[in-house]
C-alpha cells in the first residue's frame, strides 16, 4: 500500500498529470461557450436537438460524461505511455527491482495509481462541466429546472463510473504499449496510431471493429436524440452492458500484457 499512495502522490505532481487535465478542460470549454454564445434556436429542429443535448438538464448530465470520455480517451493513452515509459527512461523501474521489488507488483500498482489520478480528473473534470452547462444554458436561455432531477442524480454514480472504466482501459493500452516496447516515444506513437486505426476502420468493419478496445469504451455511455440514433446506425455500437464486460476484457488482457513484459524484460546496467 505504500508504494501505491507513493505511485498517486508522485503522479498528482506530475506535469503529465496536470497538462493533461487542462487540454481536456480548455477543449471542453471551447466547445461549451462558444456552442452557448453562437446558439441560434431558430436554426431547426437539428440545432434545437444539439442545444438540448448540451444544455438540456438533465440530459445534459448524460452528454457531459460521454464527452469527458470522448475528448479524454486519446490523451489517456498518451498519459498512460507516458508515464510507463517514465519508469524505463528514469530507471525508477530498475531502481524498484534493484531493491527487490516484485516486477509485476511494481508494474500493477503503477497502473493502478495511474487509474485513481485518472478517476480523480474525471471528476474535476464533472465538476467544471456541469459549471460550464450552467454557464452555458443561462447564455443560451436553456431552462435549468432539471438540475436536481432525483433520477439523474441517482443514475450519476453508474454514468461516472463507466466513464473512468473508459478512460482506464484508454489508459491500459497506451501504459501497456510503453510497458511492451520500454519507451515513452513509442508508446505514445503506436497508442495514437491504435486509437484512429480503430476509428478509420469503423466504416469498413462495423461488425468487428465495435467490440475493439476504443469503440467499445465509447459505447459505455449510450446517448440520446436523433443525431445520437443516427451515429449508433453507422457504427452498431455495443449495447452499454455489454460494453462494460469487453472493456473488462481488455483492460484484462493490457495489464496481463504489462505484468509479462516486465517480467521477461531484460535490465541492464
Amino acid at each position: 500500500m505504500k508504494l501505491f499512495a507513493a505511485g498517486i502522490r508522485k503522479l498528482l505532481r506530475r506535469p503529465a498529470s496536470l497538462i493533461t487535465l487542462f487540454f481536456v478542460l480548455a477543449i471542453m470549454a471551447l466547445i461549451y461557450l462558444a456552442t452557448s454564445v453562437t446558439s441560434d434556436r431558430s436554426a431547426g429542429a437539428q440545432a434545437q436537438a444539439a442545444l438540448d443535448s448540451l444544455f438540456g438538464l438533465p440530459e445534459a448530465y448524460r452528454t457531459l460524461i460521454g464527452l469527458i470520455l470522448g475528448l479524454g480517451g486519446l490523451l489517456a493513452v498518451i498519459y498512460g505511455a507516458a508515464i510507463s515509459g517514465s519508469e524505463w527512461a528514469w530507471g525508477t523501474f530498475k531502481a524498484a527491482v534493484a531493491r527487490g521489488e516484485s516486477r509485476s507488483r511494481y508494474i500493477l500498482l503503477t497502473f493502478a495509481s495511474v487509474a485513481v489520478v485518472l478517476g480523480l480528473g474525471l471528476l474535476v473534470a464533472f465538476i467544471v462541466g456541469v459549471l460550464l452547462v450552467l454557464l452555458g444554458a443561462t447564455i443560451a436561455g436553456s431552462p435549468l429546472d432539471g438540475l436536481g432531477d432525483a433520477d439523474a442524480l441517482r443514475a450519476l454514480p453508474d454514468l461516472l463510473l463507466r466513464g473512468w472504466l473508459g478512460l482506464v482501459l484508454s489508459g491500459g493500452i497506451g501504459f501497456a504499449v510503453a510497458t511492451l516496447t520500454r519507451s515513452q516515444l513509442a508508446g505514445i506513437a503506436i497508442g495514437i496510431g491504435l486509437y484512429f486505426g480503430e476509428q478509420f476502420s469503423v466504416l469498413l468493419l462495423p461488425d468487428f471493429v465495435r467490440y475493439l478496445p476504443f469503440n467499445a469504451a465509447s459505447a459505455l455511455i449510450a446517448t440520446t436524440g436523433p443525431e445520437a440514433a443516427q451515429a449508433q446506425a453507422i457504427t452498431q455500437a455495443l449495447d452499454p452492458n455489454l460494453a462494460v464486460l469487453a472493456v473488462a476484457a481488455w483492460l484484462v488482457a493490457a495489464l496481463v500484457l504489462s505484468a509479462v513484459a516486465a517480467e521477461v524484460a531484460e535490465i541492464s546496467g
